[in-house]
C-alpha cells in the first residue's frame, strides 16, 4: 500500500500520525495552530488519543532555529478528523487509515509485532541482567563478609563457585595482578600500598616466642570483606580461569 501519511508506531505498539502532516496532507487553509486547537474540541484527550510533541525546526527563510509544537495522534483520531474535513482529501485520508488499521490487524502483521515485542523483551532482559551481574554475583557466591579472613579460605569460596584454583596458585595469580608484593624479601607475599589503599587487604601482626626466649613478629595478609567481594566478583564477571 502506499504511504499516503507518513505513519510511526509509538512503544505500545499504536500507529502514530503528526497532525501537522495530516493538516499538510488535507490542504487545510487555517493555521495549524487554530485548526488542531478547534480539532481538540471534539473531546480528544491529552496522553490518550494524543501526545504533545516540541521539536525544534530551522527556517531557512528567516535563518533561525525555533520550537514548533506538534501533536503525535493516534489511528482512531486520525479517522474522525479526516471524517470531520467533509472534503475529498479527508475522504480520501480516511480511507487510508481505514485501509492501514486493516493490514495492521491481519493475523500476519498480528504475529509479526507479537514475535517483535517478544524480541523486546528477550533484549531488555538481558540488558537488566547485564547491569544487574555485578550486584548479584558475589550474593550468588557468599554472603558478605565481615570479617576478613586467609587467602586460603578465599580459594575455598571460589571453588564453590566453579572457579578451580587452589592457595599457591592463587598467591601466584594476587602477586602478578599486582595486588601482593612479588619481590623476594621481608615484604614477600604482602599487600601492595594498591591493595591497601582499596582496602581489599589487612596485615595481621603476631608475636611468636622462640625456643631460645626472644621473640618475633610474623605478618599474614587477610582479606577484608570488601577484598572478598572485589576479588571473587573480579573472577566471576571476568570469567577468569586459572590455568592447570
Amino acid at each position: 500500500m502506499n504511504e499516503l501519511i507518513c505513519t510511526n508506531q509509538n512503544d505500545k505498539g499504536d500507529i502514530i500520525v503528526s497532525a501537522r502532516e495530516l493538516h499538510e496532507f488535507l490542504k487545510v487553509k487555517e493555521k495549524y495552530t487554530q485548526w488542531i486547537e478547534r480539532m481538540l474540541e471534539y473531546g480528544f484527550s491529552v496522553n490518550v488519543d494524543y501526545i504533545l510533541i516540541s521539536e525544534k525546526v530551522r527556517s531557512e527563510k528567516r535563518a533561525r532555529t525555533y520550537e514548533q509544537t506538534d501533536h503525535h495522534i493516534k489511528l482512531d483520531m486520525a479517522k474522525e478528523i479526516s471524517m470531520i474535513q467533509r472534503s475529498e482529501k479527508g475522504k480520501q485520508a480516511r480511507q487510508y487509515f481505514l485501509q492501514l488499521e486493516k493490514m495492521w490487524n491481519s493475523p500476519e502483521m498480528v504475529m509479526k509485532r507479537a514475535l517483535e515485542y517478544a524480541d523486546k523483551k528477550v533484549a531488555e532482559l538481558k540488558e537488566r541482567i547485564a547491569l544487574d551481574k555485578p550486584k548479584v554475583l558475589f550474593a550468588e557466591a557468599v554472603e558478605v563478609s565481615q570479617s576478613s579472613i586467609l587467602i586460603g579460605e578465599l580459594s575455598k569460596l571460589l571453588k564453590q563457585n566453579g572457579i578451580e584454583i587452589g592457595q599457591n596458585r592463587l598467591f601466584e595469580w594476587l602477586r602478578s595482578k599486582g595486588y601482593l608484593i612479588k619481590k623476594k624479601g621481608e615484604m614477600f607475599n604482602l599487600p601492595s600500598q594498591k591493595s591497601m589503599d582499596m582496602g581489599l587487604f589487612e596485615i595481621k601482626k603476631r608475636i611468636v616466642s622462640n625456643p631460645d626466649g626472644s621473640s618475633r613478629t610474623t605478618r599474614t595478609p587477610k582479606v577484608t570483606g570488601k577484598g572478598q567481594i572485589y576479588i571473587i566478583n573480579k573472577f566471576l564477571s571476568s570469567e577468569i580461569r586459572i590455568a592447570e
